[in-house]
């Protein structure tokens, strides 16, 4: 797999995915790119912080705008497993972020389904990147919460 690829990245958001569902975390990563570089990492940490802002998109903008030391993210892409929710969609819209990559569509609380058209004017999306791993960790951490 090449470096620099949406592959890539997302293999990395989904380490993250993996990070969050060992701390019995809903299992969402999101890793954010300038250039070809890795400014940020992270996962839900809703549950560790008693927080429900604490989504992985949240985590991962505050580290990467804390990173470039100033709050927008024009030059940056965030790869996300999952589909941001309208909360994440409309921080990322405030960040200006130039582009959003997601795995796995999320009908039920996704930005696309409640919230379509929140995003920045210029932010680019691309989906489906390597969606059924994605959709794979958030399903086998669903089923196992059931049992």
């Amino acid at each position: 797999m090449e470096t620099g690829s949406d592959e890539y990245y997302m293999r990395l958001a989904l380490a993250e995915a993996a990070k969050a569902a060992e701390r019995d975390e809903v299992p969402v990563g999101a890793v954010i790119v300038a250039g070809k570089s890795v400014i940020a990492r992270a996962h839900n940490l809703t549950e560790t912080l008693n927080d429900p802002t604490a989504h992985a998109e949240m985590q991962a903008i505050t580290a990467a705008t804390a990173y470039l030391g100033g709050k927008y993210l024009t030059d940056c892409s965030i790869y996300i497993t999952v589909e941001p929710c309208v909360m994440c969609a409309g921080a990322l819209a405030w960040s200006q972020i130039a582009t959003v990559v997601y795995g796995a569509s999320d009908p039920k609380k996704g930005y696309t389904t409640t919230g379509a058209g929140i995003l920045h004017p210029k932010t680019g999306v691309r989906t489906g990147v390597l969606s059924e791993e994605c959709s794979d960790m958030m399903k086998k951490f669903f089923r196992k919460k059931r049992e």
